[in-house]
């Protein structure tokens, strides 16, 4: 089974994405070759333990020459989230 576009992202970066954070190249492990920009991607960590849900700011071949601080895949939603919101939700 295929989940689809992927995203990595290494343990020094899993707590920046799970407090709302963007991905940056700094942080990028791996991506799933064929990226497009604009595309959604599921955010795991490098344990392969999925992590929330973002959008590819840029494709596979961009990530490749872009500067360490370039943000490689949006933050839209995470593992987190209800802890952080659970008042406002409940």
């Amino acid at each position: 089974m295929t989940l689809g576009k992927q995203v990595w992202v290494k343990p020094s970066s899993e707590m920046g994405f799970l407090y709302g954070n963007h991905v940056t190249k700094v942080g990028l492990g791996r991506i799933t070759e064929n990226t497009t920009q604009n595309q959604g991607v599921v955010i795991f960590s490098m344990a392969d333990i999925p992590l929330g849900f973002g959008v590819a700011a840029k494709s596979t071949q961009d990530c490749r020459k872009l500067d360490p601080g370039g943000i490689v895949a949006y933050h839209q939603s995470d593992v987190g989230e209800y802890l952080r919101n659970e008042e406002e939700i409940g």
